[in-house]
């Protein structure tokens, strides 16, 4: 009998339904109230977030103000006008001259002590008159220059010497041929060995166009035999001394030549 009960107390209760009226009207107020309490979280944390700093929300902006320089303190107000004025800037004042020393005329002079005198002006020197230059060739008047003119005779240093004309100053390099040959050519093992040191024995001969040497002659002895015929020897043994310079008009050369022991 008790379960019957039971059973039909569990049923009443499946087929009545719940309440809702009061647990959605709860719901309702209560997302109400969240909704709420959000926007005036947003609105009061929007009104102070620009004036506390170190907070730590995000996504907020500072406003700053940027400034070129700081200006400093100026004893004249600024001028804002950027034309020139009309009204100059003030010259600067003139040096004060400076003041003539006093002489004391009561003042005793110190004997011995005399005042330095003037130094006198030195005269000047008199203007020396440029002689006027005259249209007119000075003749006779010109200084001699010092060009090399043609001597007589030797004018290359050695043993050969020349007689004729300017022959050594123009042709020098045939006298050297002259010199050398000969050098080559005498041999001093003819001569005597007693005889005295430094002595001499002058030739004179003839060149003729081609170069060969004749009419060999002793000129000056040196006193000693065999030094005269080795010397004459040495000249007669050279078949040409070359042809003579192209520039030279004569058909013969004479020559003079010496031999030292």
């Amino acid at each position: 009998m008790s379960s019957l009960l039971e059973g039909d107390e569990q049923l009443e209760r499946e087929l009545t339904g719940e309440p809702v009226a009061a647990p959605a009207t709860g719901s309702v107020l209560l997302h109400l109230g969240l909704a709420g309490a959000i926007v005036a979280y947003y609105i009061i944390g929007g009104f102070f977030h620009s004036n506390v700093w170190g907070s730590s929300a995000t996504g907020g902006a500072i406003r700053v103000q940027v400034t070129s320089a700081i200006p400093l303190p100026s004893d004249q107000p600024p001028n804002e006008n950027v034309l020139a004025t009309d009204k100059p800037s003030p010259a600067p004042a003139p040096p004060a001259p400076k003041a003539a020393p006093i002489i004391d005329q009561k003042a005793i002079p110190i004997l011995g002590k005399q005042k330095e005198k003037p130094k006198p002006t030195p005269a000047t020197p008199p203007k020396v008159q440029q002689p006027v230059p005259q249209d007119r060739a000075q003749y006779g008047e010109q200084a001699a220059n010092n060009l090399p003119r043609a001597v007589q005779g030797q004018t290359t240093p050695g043993p050969t010497s020349i007689t004729q004309g300017d022959f050594g100053s123009r042709f020098p390099w045939y006298v050297d041929g002259i010199n050398r040959k000969m050098q080559l050519s005498w041999n001093k093992a003819e001569v005597d060995p007693r005889t005295p040191k430094g002595a001499r024995v002058f030739l004179v001969f003839t060149i003729d166009k081609s170069g060969a040497p004749s009419h060999v002659q002793l000129d000056r002895s040196s006193g000693s035999p065999t030094l005269d015929r080795s010397c004459m020897r040495g000249v007669q043994r050279i078949d040409t001394f070359g042809a003579l310079p192209g520039g030279y008009n004569g058909n013969t050369l004479n020559v003079s030549y010496y031999c030292e022991f």
